[in-house]
């Protein structure tokens, strides 16, 4: 595995929004972290377009879960939730170019029968990324069997996978340890995304939306959607 290459790790999270993917554009794996501690929010739940001027709908996927389990350990609750959702989508979408495109390829992931939440959210999030034409792979942390939590997580995940780069979001330096990340010889790239309206609808877009609805609204110029929004900076690790 090539040294300088950049090391992408994000939570599974449920129909992400843009920034999710726009870190992805330049390489070729997301490390999903499903082996950490499972939280309310984006692991389980998401925002669509509304309509009528109503602003954004929430769609949320009721678990089943203990304090402390990790994500792929997460079950999913109340299978009417896929119904639910599914019919709230058809709602929503119905008239968006792209709909048509990927109605049946939509329709067969929410009438499979969940048990896990890390499954269902591993599906659409390769399914999101075919979509857009995204070449990533997906691997898993918990099969890396990762050492250590927060920074020191990292830094093992960066040596077991021959990684020298670590990709993360804005809010990032405030939790890491970054002296351990320069001691370990470790280059932190700050990724950050600028949303912008797109599609002929977008009276009705609102920022931090699931990458769905871009895809919807542009299907395959929402990659160039992405390219314009998407930023990476470098953190200077000062001694």
């Amino acid at each position: 595995m090539n040294e300088s290459a950049v090391l992408v790790p994000h939570q599974p999270a449920y129909l992400p929004w843009p920034g999710y993917f726009s870190r992805l554009l330049d390489v070729d794996e997301l490390l999903l972290l499903d082996h950490v501690q499972f939280t309310r929010g984006w692991q389980n739940r998401n925002r669509v377009r509304g309509t009528g001027g109503h602003g954004p709908v929430w769609l949320t996927v009721p678990t089943r879960h203990r304090f402390g389990q990790p994500i792929n350990e997460v079950r999913l609750a109340d299978p009417a939730w896929a119904r639910r959702h599914w019919r709230t989508l058809s709602y929503t979408y119905a008239r968006a170019p792209y709909w048509p495109a990927y109605q049946d390829q939509l329709a067969s992931l929410y009438q499979k029968p969940w048990e896990h939440l890390a499954s269902l959210d591993v599906a659409l999030i390769q399914f999101l990324l075919d979509a857009l034409g995204l070449r990533v792979s997906l691997v898993y942390s918990s099969s890396l069997q990762p050492t250590g939590t927060r920074t020191d997580m990292l830094v093992n995940l960066c040596e077991r996978t021959g990684r020298r780069i670590l990709r993360l979001g804005v809010g990032a330096p405030a939790y890491l340890d970054l002296e351990l990340l320069r001691a370990h010889d470790i280059d932190l790239e700050i990724a950050s995304y600028t949303p912008s309206p797109y599609g002929a609808a977008s009276q009705e877009w609102t920022p931090a939306l699931s990458v769905l609805d871009l895809l919807l609204h542009e299907g395959p110029a929402a990659l160039d959607v992405l390219r314009a929004g998407a930023r990476t900076e470098r953190k200077a690790l000062v001694p």
